[in-house]
């Protein structure tokens, strides 16, 4: 291995690895440090992949890579004992290619996979090698110390896609020494195996066909959160994420939290019976558009995680986000390359930050950049609403003797005593805000 390279690219995530393929494929000479023993060990999400960045770079890949099943099925719900009201979206269209973008996926191969095109296109991939240090010399990041042995390997351009927890960028002081409690999730997730018949048969799902469940209230038991089900081809993966705030004044552990959720009655029986093959937890940065640190100094940028790129909506979305900033990242070094600037000058990097702005990665945190603090400033909304909702609309789909009239009027005052109509009508009206 060289120790002096055009572009050194830290982790092999989807924005380490996005940025490795086009980089290589425009004959810039680029190398990728991954910690893990190998690409995707230990990289952790939810398990939705969302594609439409992926196939930018592979256009047919869908029939070639490891993804587990096309989600034809969207299922948002609040929970609250035995009670369940939901809004289940199934189209039909969606079980043909690209398949609404959106599949379901294990990282452990599926980053693998991806890290092997970027080889075939001549990037170099190492695995096990921790960064441990970035090499500033006037004011300007000329490499890295790696671990085992703090050798030094030196770039024109370092891109860090080290992860949500960003030790490098605040170590340079990109970001705030410390990182926000309020606006980091802490995520865990359990992978239970299951037979493909069974999956099938208990989520309502036709051969290939898969489903993404995202639930509110009880699972995370009215704290600012939500838990998820997402299936796989043989198996199921479950879990739950909460702000680090919350976990640490619930004075339970994220295990805990897990537990209770499967033990839900609507959970139960979607997983009874499977075997846990995999458990792990991690951190996600759910900044908002209004935290989005500082994204470059010479000889710097930061992609994926490490930027905050997490649309936090319920469009949950963030590998994406993470292979359109690394694709961006890319293309503005081989601009300065071709116009035979210094690639890793102030100037150079620059234009980074407007690409961002005129695509679809800031404009959608842009466009919702008032959630994550409008409901860290209203814990009530998910604490209290859908313990109250479900309720209400268990009592108005509940048949008895009881004329409808009396029922929505017991239901009326219901809501005044429950929330208050003028409460009711003021959190609808700063939630409708907080989304546009």
């Amino acid at each position: 291995m060289d120790d002096e390279f055009e572009v050194l690219i830290i982790g092999a995530g989807p924005a380490g690895i996005s940025a490795a393929i086009a980089l290589a494929r425009a004959g810039v000479e680029v190398v990728v440090l991954e910690r893990g023993e190998y690409p995707g060990a230990k990289n952790v999400y939810g398990g939705i992949m969302f594609t439409h960045q992926l196939l930018k770079l592979l256009p047919d890949c869908l029939d070639e890579a490891p993804f587990e099943r096309k989600v034809t099925r969207r299922r948002f719900g609040a929970l609250a004992g035995d009670r369940e009201v939901a809004l289940d979206v199934k189209v039909g269209h969606w079980r043909d290619k690209p398949y609404n973008h959106t599949m379901t996926a294990l990282r452990g191969r599926s980053d693998r996979w991806f890290a092997e095109q970027a080889e075939a296109e001549g990037a170099q991939v190492f695995a096990g090698f921790m960064v441990s240090e970035l090499i500033v010399e006037d004011g300007r990041v000329v490499g890295v110390k790696v671990k085992p042995g703090d050798d030094e390997m030196r770039a024109k351009v370092v891109i860090s896609g080290e992860g949500a927890q960003a030790f490098l960028a605040r170590q340079v002081g990109l970001m705030a020494p410390r990182l926000p409690q309020r606006h980091m999730i802490t995520n865990v997730k359990e992978v239970i195996g299951l037979p493909k018949e069974k999956i099938e048969d208990r989520f309502l799902l036709e051969d290939g066909e898969g489903v993404a469940m995202e639930y509110f209230g009880e699972p995370v038991k009215g704290l600012f959160g939500m838990g998820f089900v997402y299936t796989n081809e043989e198996s199921v993966s479950i879990g739950l994420g909460l702000t680090v705030h919350d976990l640490m004044t619930s004075k339970e552990t994220l295990n805990d939290h897990l537990e209770y959720f499967k033990n839900l009655p609507t959970i139960r029986k979607l997983i009874e019976g499977g075997e846990s093959l995999e458990y792990a937890a991690h951190m996600i940065p759910e900044y908002g558009y209004n935290h989005v640190p500082k994204l470059s100094m010479p000889g710097l940028l930061l992609v994926g995680d490490t930027a905050g790129f997490v649309n936090g909506s319920l469009y949950h979305e963030g590998t994406n986000l993470a292979m359109g900033s690394g694709l961006m990242a890319a293309e503005t070094i081989i601009e300065a390359k071709e116009a035979g600037h210094d690639i890793g000058s102030a100037e150079a990097l620059v234009p980074y930050r407007q690409k961002l702005e005129n695509s679809f990665v800031l404009k959608d945190m842009k466009k919702f950049r008032k959630a994550p603090d409008f409901f860290n400033n209203k814990p009530h909304i998910l604490r209290d609403y859908p313990p109250n909702v479900t309720q209400w609309i268990e009592d108005y789909f509940t048949i008895s003797e009881t004329p409808k009239s009396e029922v929505e009027r017991n239901i009326v005052n219901k809501v005044k005593k429950d929330i208050g109509l003028f409460r009711l009508v003021k959190d609808m009206i700063g939630v409708g805000r907080s989304v546009r």
